[in-house]
């Protein structure tokens, strides 16, 4: 099997108690059925103790040039795949 085509490996960090998501983010998450109306993160095949971890992480995110949540990233449309503690990035400019 190939390797991923990615242009960065960036490493994921962790910050002490919860990370809170900006608004933008959120919205974008509703509109594509991530998250419910009340504001719980719905992610298919996510179990809810990793989806308690994931949004303990960041990621110094290299297409916005800084520090993002983990679940931001993951929902990017440059996010490939998560590696043992890091993300594989695509890097392509985001509109």
């Amino acid at each position: 099997m190939g390797e991923l085509e990615h242009k960065f490996e960036v490493d994921i960090g962790e910050k002490e108690g919860k990370q809170k998501l900006p608004d933008d983010v959120k919205e974008e998450l509703k509109t594509s059925g991530m998250m419910d109306e009340k504001g719980k993160l719905k992610l298919k095949g996510v179990s809810p103790k990793m989806l308690k971890k994931m949004k303990q992480e960041f990621v110094a995110c290299p297409v916005l040039k800084e520090d993002i949540q983990f679940i931001q990233c993951f929902v990017c449309s440059n996010f490939q795949s998560r590696v043992m503690g890091k993300v594989l990035c695509k890097g392509d400019p985001l509109k």
